[in-house]
């Protein structure tokens, strides 16, 4: 649904410290913890659908100079009937959890298993969910390519899929592959859609972060300071929110596998502004990259986009679905009442589950 006269939110000056991830929350920051969300009303009737907790080796990360697991835990929700229909085949929603937590996390916050459920019980047909976990050493790995952090969007986009597909009864075709994530998880949403249509059939983002280039002059006095007294990894845990997802930024954009012991480049060093990492930055957001990518976009059968109405990154997925819609692509946009995280439960029961139930192929071709 469009709305407009969309009013400028405000935004908090501690969420543009980190130029693009810390945008991701318009709330106070929990970092390394879940943050407590209202489950929708369990929905009567609802059958229990069955998790597993598995992991699944990524040769896109290996070696990488963070020294991230290649072994990823992901959490896969296989629908009720999928046991007692042994020759049924089903669409895949990838789900893409946001910064500072990892798919465990994001399961409780969106209460999986209940609202994947409930999802079922109110008519959404049923598909298989999957959760992988890309948390890194600075709390995220913005679903980039990267030396420093490994590659992550190739992990989600080539072997994750490959994976899901040889062991579970999938319905292996992009028609019948669905994308979602909230906050840096709608980021990778956004650019794992744009670059990876042939993989994916149908995209929702959720409250994307980091959509915009950002300027490095906004950070407070002592940001720059601080980060330049990082010497080590163990350093980097001690940092406020903010700016371990300025590290989390730098390491999946400006990677510099000449730079031990963290390897990456900072936008300002020094006291000096760089105009080259300010750059990678910028080449990294989806509103500056999303015109090379409209063929893509096109071939999608459906792109949806919402963010809440008290969302600081409300502004910035207005801008999004404007260009979508200057170029003619099919996609909805919803404001609804809400903050960053205070309706993703609801939301992802009756509105994400069903977009895909509406929008992929449940049968073979």
């Amino acid at each position: 649904m469009k709305r407009s006269n969309i009013k400028a939110g405000r935004r908090l000056g501690w969420i543009k410290v980190a130029c693009a991830v810390a945008l991701a929350l318009s709330v106070a920051p929990v970092a390394e913890a879940q943050v407590a969300t209202k489950a929708p009303p369990v929905v009567a009737g609802a059958k229990p659908v069955t998790l597993q907790r598995i992991k699944v080796h990524s040769s896109a990360i290996e070696g990488n100079l963070e020294g991230e697991t290649a072994d990823r835990d992901v959490l896969v929700f296989l629908p009720p009937g999928y046991a007692s229909h042994p020759k049924r085949r089903y669409p895949v929603v990838y789900a893409l959890h946001g910064y500072s937590i990892g798919a465990e996390q994001w399961s409780g916050e969106i209460h999986a298993s209940q609202t994947i459920a409930g999802a079922f019980a109110k008519g959404a047909g049923e598909v298989i969910v999957v959760l992988p976990d890309s948390k890194t050493v600075h709390n995220g790995s913005m679903y980039s390519s990267s030396q420093t952090t490994g590659d992550f969007e190739t992990f989600v986009s080539r072997d994750l899929v490959a994976y899901v597909d040889q062991h579970y009864r999938t319905l292996a075709r992009r028609e019948s592959r669905g994308l979602v994530g909230h906050s840096m998880g709608g980021y990778g949403a956004s650019r794992i859609g744009m670059r990876h249509a042939d993989v994916f059939g149908a995209l929702y983002m959720m409250s994307p972060c980091c959509l915009s280039p950002r300027d490095p002059a906004q950070a407070p006095p002592g940001a720059a300071a601080a980060l330049a007294e990082v010497k080590t990894l163990q350093d980097a845990t001690k940092l406020p929110w903010g700016l371990r997802a300025q590290l989390a930024t730098a390491a999946a954009w400006s990677p510099n596998p000449q730079k031990p012991p963290l390897y990456l480049d900072l936008p300002v060093e020094n006291g000096v502004t760089r105009p080259d990492v300010v750059a990678k930055w910028a080449a990294n957001a989806p509103l500056a990259f999303i015109d090379q990518y409209v063929g893509a976009l096109k071939r999608y059968k459906a792109i949806a986009i919402d963010v809440g109405d008290r969302d600081g990154l409300k502004d910035d997925a207005a801008k999004l679905h404007a260009v979508m819609d200057r170029y003619g692509l099919a996609n909805s946009f919803e404001i609804y009442p809400g903050d960053h995280t205070s309706d993703v439960p609801t939301r992802f029961q009756d509105h994400v589950l069903p977009f895909f139930s509406r929008n992929l192929a449940f049968e073979a071709r």
